[in-house]
């Protein structure tokens, strides 16, 4: 059966919350045949990670799903509008107008919150539970993504790990995506580094570490805030590229979603921050360096020891340690130098590690086929038994 859902989404930190938000629409629509609108309140944000949508357009189709202006006040709705699904996502709230027109229907709607995601412990005992709104006859059901089989699970398209590994095991593949983005020369680089990070001010004596070490490295860094303070510290970097010593430094534009997993099967280290790229390091299976989104009074530091305490399971005692060290220095924002010589001699067994850790994930349910099951339970079988 074809479900109707609305997904709203707040653009908080640019890119984190669309990302997510646009990888599930994308998949419910194509893999599970939903009709789905994808109510987004930043469209300019929106384009950089989708050059198809039109900034101009306040209602537009791409790859399937209905995008529209999340507005105050929102345009006038009609009956055909009426979804069967409301679903919030990552802590936004649809509108009150919008929720008042929802009690209207004869048939009430189903309504989730797709929350954050986290490794936290008390995730699993939240996940799926019910909540009732205190003025409006609707009740919330609160859908955890997760790193086990107890939650919701991770955004993962069918064959995205097939087709991620087939490229990493395909020179000639790998060169036409490089030449295609424009990083023609890449191939040359002993290693190459993808990094997607908040602000680092002591970055530059990793950077003189990479440009006197023994090996050549390619370090590709998304336009950003990232970006603007090493253009800073480095103004030859004016024109998106510097080369000093072993290092060849270098800005990208941002890439549509399906060509940044593409950049990161192919690079041999990622650094990602936030929800959505962690989800596709996982999927490109190369060792990775996550920067959680920063909270007030370091709440952040519990969410990254949980992660680790999973991740880390059945690592080497010198495993654990050299990616401990890596994380730690680099989410407080320390001169990594020490703990990225560290991590360098362990690599190998980190990226054992990492596949063995992707094959654990993807024994499980992806979230999308979660969140299907889950809504065909609480809201198709109780209408046909009603």
């Amino acid at each position: 059966m074809s479900l109707r859902c609305d997904l709203f989404c707040a653009v908080v930190d640019n890119f984190g919350d669309i990302g997510i938000c646009w990888r599930l629409s994308r998949q419910l629509v194509t893999e599970h045949q939903w009709q789905l609108c994808l109510w987004v309140d930043d469209l300019v944000s929106f384009q950089k990670i989708c050059p198809d949508v039109d900034t101009g357009l306040t209602d537009q189709q791409v790859a399937g799903v209905r995008i529209r202006l999340w507005s105050s006040p929102l345009p006038p709705l009609s009956e055909q509008d009426r979804p069967d699904l409301l679903l919030d996502a990552l802590a936004c709230a649809a509108p009150e107008s919008y929720l008042q027109w929802l009690t209207q229907a004869a048939i009430k709607p189903l309504w989730l919150n797709l929350e954050y995601l986290s490794a936290e412990d008390w995730v699993a005992d939240c996940h799926g539970l019910p909540s009732l709104h205190p003025q409006i006859a609707l009740k919330k059901y609160f859908f955890f993504p997760g790193f086990t089989d107890k939650t919701g699970g991770l955004i993962r398209e069918q064959h995205k790990v097939t087709q991620l590994a087939a490229l990493t095991a395909d020179p000639d593949a790998q060169q036409q995506f490089w030449q295609r983005i424009g990083v023609a020369d890449a191939m040359q680089y002993q290693r190459k580094i993808s990094l997607f990070a908040y602000s680092q001010p002591n970055i530059q004596h990793w950077l003189a570490q990479l440009a006197q070490g023994p090996q050549s490295h390619l370090l590709l860094v998304p336009e950003g805030v990232l970006a603007r303070e090493l253009q800073a510290y480095y103004p030859q970097l004016a024109e998106g590229r510097m080369d000093l010593g072993q290092l060849s430094l270098r800005i990208l534009p941002f890439v549509p979603q399906p060509d940044y997993d593409l950049l990161l099967a192919c690079c041999d280290i990622n650094f990602v921050r936030g929800e959505d790229s962690i989800i596709r390091a996982h999927w490109a299976g190369k060792p990775f360096v996550w920067q959680i989104y920063r909270q007030p009074e370091n709440a952040h530091q519990e969410k990254l020891q949980a992660f680790l305490q999973k991740f880390l399971v059945g690592a080497a005692p010198a495993t654990e340690q050299a990616i401990r060290g890596l994380y730690q220095a680099w989410e407080l924002e320390q001169d990594i130098s020490l703990a990225w010589t560290e991590y360098m001699q362990q690599l190998e067994q980190i990226q054992l590690h990492s596949l063995k850790w992707q094959q654990f994930l993807t024994s499980q349910q992806d979230l999308a086929s979660n969140l299907v099951r889950f809504v065909e339970n609480q809201l198709i079988i109780p209408r046909n038994f009603s």
